[in-house]
Formats: structure tokens, C-alpha cells, sequence
């Protein structure tokens, strides 16, 4: 079960019919909810009065899955350089030579086929660290246990295939349409949480197509107040007609229990990935090249925008569509191929759902001015490739840039205004601060020597050594810039003004600052 604390911090093939009956040869097997069954199970006008017939005509199709894997771990040698290394495996080297463990995980999953196919989440069956899986097991209802073969596996949308083979038809379910998911729709979910095997568990549809934050271009799923557990993942949401509109996934949760907060990946998403799988084709996603930020309150203020509305471009990948474009960082991205950017609908979720070659129109806020460029959209590398990227650093944070000693004193360094109102202080950059924060002697901007712990930019990472580049989208290469458009935000009554920061090793980045 993968879990969201923070939820803050980051691909989906729509309009696919969601009917997927499979096309395997079942003979004359019928789904555990065709719709014919569950009229007789469900009434028209809503949720039963039990769910013990709808759980009985599905709960054959779900599974227990759990995996063998070979873990690799270091050998902390306690006898490492010592005559007596050698006598306890150590080997040569101080820390002892990497040996492994054996470890185990344990999901659910659903079949989608009378001939075995079996549809989870990719991080069940995922081997930790550098381990290697040594074997799936698949056990149904009745205990019975079948090995399985991976088919096929996407670690962008969490979503695997298995098969597993018997020798007669087995029970399975098939996928219906989430787009007709509505809040307050009654569900079940059916899984394995905490390894308890074929627990079955009720609640509503709290939010629909809910965006955590994350980033990821698949930060789209179905939220519910039933109670998901570890275990649960990879397990299916049923709704009343019986069918599989959701793929339990997370949780939000500060304790690591169910706290009521569930989510499961639409069947809209699963179904085309799953069938893609199944059938071994190339899943093919969308791609631009650029780092984006939501538009959240203090950024919007600072941009004197409406907030929920277009996303923030922090970065752009050189030689990737949007440089290509002519995009460039502080964009604001508010369309995308004739459709809107909203939280429901990201720029990741429109880009990646859009086909790699095809040209789009995108329609940009830069600096106040609506315009619209033209892109190319590329092919979306592999999750270990994006990983490897160093144009988009996870982390924010570095060390503490002390200047040394040995400069001369600034004659002219930030005005009260600029203390007062961002709660920073800051001198001119010189090309002997620049060298000892490691810019080029041609930096342009001011550097920051204290950062008030109460104010707005203490919570935002600001820290000594930051060079400010520019504020609400002007060159700042003397104290007295700062101080004049701080002035000037002030004047217009802005909440925020937006500061490009530079820190050394990392990319500039954009940080709305709140003006107190």
C-alpha cells in the first residue's frame, strides 16, 4: 500500500470505451457481474439492504497476491579491518561484502479473464531496493494457490498484469465506466489488508478525479471513505452494478491506518493501460520537457492571477518540445489543446494523454500578456530515465552559504522596506560573492545575508547565500530594484512578490513570497 502524508509535491490514456470483456477464448463463462446477475442481486433504486449477494457473486474473482523476493543488503562486518575479517565473511574492504535477505509482500488483485489474467498494482509485485523477485503466488477464494507469470508492468500508472493457468475456467470480473462515478455513489471494496484475506469493506465515492499533489501525470484518482489498508492495494472498487470501477492504490494517512481517506485509480485510466499490458504493446505517453509547479495561493497572488487556474513552469528541459516552443520558465501555462488547466486537469494529465508528434497549441501568461506558442509534443521517457534527469532536482534544499571573509562591506544594501516586508536582508552581488557562492562573475542580483525566522520567506527555504535574481519577473541587480518593486507590489496591493532564486548546485527557481 503506498501512502500519502504531505500529499503537496508529479499519464492517462483517456476516451477508451471501458467495457473490457477481454478477448479470450471463455467458452461459455460469464462474468461474475454481468449485468444480467446483478439485477437480481442489486435493486434499481440504490444500495441493498445488504451487501452479502453482491460480495458473494464477486468475491470469487479477487485474489490474494504475494511474492518471494532476494534482497540485497550490506554485511556490517563488526570485525572489519581487524586480523579476524576474513574468519566472518568479510572479505576484503572494511564494510564486508553485500549479501541478501529474503523478503515478502503481500496485495490483492481481480481477474479480468476466464483464462487467467490478473490485474494489480505494479509496487505489489515490485522487488524493494535491488532486490529481484523470486516468485508470485496467486491464491483464490478457496485457498487454492497458482503460480503467475508477469505479463507486463507500468510503474507510471502502478498498474500489472499477471496470468496464472488451471484447468478449468476461472471466475472473473470485468471493468466498467468511473466517468459515471458521482459523489455519494455507494461501493465495496474486496481485499487482503494486513494479509487477511477476502475482507470486504463499504463506504461512498468521496471525491472524484481528486488531484493529491503529487505531480504525476496519473495524480487523478477516486476518492472513498471505505476502510483501505495495507494489503488492499491492488484490489478492486465495485460499484452496485457490480462492476470494477476503481483499483485501490493509497491512503492519506498521518497514523498508517485507514483514516478515511482512500483512493483508487479510475477505471477510465486502468482499463486501456491494462488491455496495453495484456496484449504486450508499447505504452507511449506524451512529453514536453518542463518542470511545473501548481498555481497556489501566493504564487497566484504574487502573479495577480486567480488561483485554480493555469500551472507555473519552474524550469524547461533544453531540446525537449517546450524549449522548442520558445517556452521559458515563470510561464504560465492556462491551455492546453483547447482545453483547460485545472486541478482535475493537469498539464501533466493533458500531455501525456496526448499522442507524441502531434503539434498543440498552448496559451501561456508571461509577465501579465496572454499569448500562445506552438509544440511538438515528445515521447515521455521511463520512470527511471526522468529519474536520472538533472534538470529537475527534487530537492529544494541546500547547505548554508557562508560568504567567508575578506569582502568589502556593501555601501547599499536592501532598504527597511524590503526587511520589513519580505523579512530578508540583502547586499549587491559582486563578482567576488559570486565566486565564493560558485555563479559566474556575470550574475546579476542580490544576495541574501539574514532571513527574519517569523517571516513567510524563512517557510519558504530562503536562506544566506540565496541570490535573488529577479522579482516579479524584473532584473534585480541592485539592492534598490528590490526595494522598488517591493514598493511597487505594495502599492498595487499584492499579496506576494514572486523572487527567482539561485542557489548554488541547483537550478533558479521561482518562490512567491508573502509581503507582511
Amino acid at each position: 500500500m503506498r501512502y500519502a502524508y504531505g500529499v503537496t509535491t508529479a499519464l492517462l490514456l483517456a476516451g477508451s470505451a471501458l467495457t473490457l470483456t477481454t478477448g479470450f477464448p471463455a467458452g461459455a463463462q460469464v462474468a461474475q457481474n454481468d449485468s444480467a446477475q446483478m439485477q437480481s442481486v442489486v435493486p434499481r433504486g440504490g444500495a441493498p439492504a445488504s451487501f452479502a449477494d453482491l460480495t458473494q457473486q464477486l468475491q470469487p474473482a479477487v485474489v490474494n497476491i504475494s511474492t518471494r523476493q532476494r534482497v540485497k543488503v550490506q554485511n556490517n562486518n563488526p570485525f572489519a579491518g581487524t586480523p579476524f575479517s576474513d574468519l566472518f565473511g568479510g572479505g576484503q574492504g572494511g564494510g564486508g561484502q553485500p549479501q541478501t535477505r529474503e523478503a515478502q509482500s503481500l496485495g490483492s488483485g481481480f481477474l479480468v479473464s476466464a483464462d487467467g489474467y490478473v490485474v494489480t498494482n505494479n509496487h505489489v509485485i515490485t522487488a524493494e531496493g535491488q532486490g529481484e523477485i523470486e516468485s508470485i503466488t496467486v491464491t483464490m477464494t478457496d485457498g487454492t494457490d497458482y503460480p503467475a507469470k508477469l505479463v507486463g508492468r507500468d510503474a507510471a500508472s502502478d498498474l500489472a498484469v499477471l496470468k496464472i493457468s488451471g484447468p478449468k475456467p476461472f471466475p472473473f470480473v470485468k471493468f466498467g465506466d468511473s466517468r459515471h462515478a458521482r459523489v455519494g455513489d455507494w461501493i465495496i471494496a474486496i481485499g487482503n489488508p494486513f494479509g487477511l484475506g477476502g475482507t470486504v469493506t463499504s463506504g461512498i465515492i468521496s471525491a472524484v478525479y481528486r488531484n493529491t499533489g503529487s505531480g504525476s501525470a496519473y495524480d487523478r484518482y477516486l476518492q472513498t471513505d471505505a476502510s483501505i489498508n495495507r494489503g488492499n492495494s491492488g484490489g478492486p472498487m465495485f460499484d452496485m452494478a457490480g462492476n470494477v470501477i476503481g483499483i485501490n492504490n493509497a491512503i492519506f494517512s498521518p497514523t498508517g491506518g485507514s483514516v478515511g481517506i482512500g483512493f483508487a485509480i479510475p477505471a477510465e485510466i486502468a482499463a486501456p493501460i491494462v488491455e496495453k499490458l495484456r496484449t504486450g504493446q508499447a505504452i507511449e505517453r506524451g512529453y514536453l520537457g518542463v518542470r511545473i509547479q501548481q498555481l497556489s495561493d501566493d504564487l497566484a497572488a504574487s502573479l495577480g492571477l486567480a488561483k485554480n487556474r493555469g500551472e507555473f513552469i519552474q524550469s524547461v528541459e533544453p531540446g525537449q518540445g517546450a524549449a522548442k516552443a520558445g517556452m521559458q520558465p515563470g510561464d504560465v501555462v492556462v491551455r492546453v489543446d483547447s482545453k483547460d488547466v485545472t486541478p482535475d486537469q493537469t498539464l501533466s494529465f493533458i500531455v501525456a494523454n496526448t499522442a507524441p508528434g502531434k503539434r498543440i497549441p498552448i496559451d501561456l501568461i508571461r509577465n501579465g500578456q496572454r499569448l500562445t506558442v506552438q509544440a511538438v509534443v515528445g515521447k515521455r521517457p521511463s520512470e527511471e530515465e526522468l529519474a536520472q534527469q538533472t534538470f529537475d532536482p527534487d530537492a529544494q534544499q541546500g547547505d548554508d552559504n557562508g560568504f567567508g571573509g575578506g569582502q568589502a562591506k556593501p555601501a547599499k544594501p536592501a532598504g527597511p522596506v524590503v526587511q520589513q516586508a519580505l523579512g530578508i536582508a540583502a547586499i549587491p552581488l559582486t563578482p567576488q560573492i559570486a565566486r565564493q557562492l560558485g555563479a559566474s562573475e556575470d550574475t546579476k542580483g542580490v544576495v541574501i545575508t539574514a532571513v527574519d525566522d517569523s517571516a513567510d520567506a524563512a517557510a519558504k527555504g530562503l536562506q544566506r547565500g540565496d541570490i535573488v535574481l529577479s522579482a516579479n519577473y524584473k532584473p534585480v541587480a541592485t539592492a534598490a530594484d528590490l526595494e522598488a518593486i517591493v514598493r511597487q507590489a505594495k502599492t498595487e496591493n499584492r499579496e506576494a512578490v514572486l523572487l527567482r532564486i539561485q542557489r548554488r548546485g541547483q537550478p533558479a527557481l521561482y518562490l512567491p513570497i508573502r509581503i507582511r
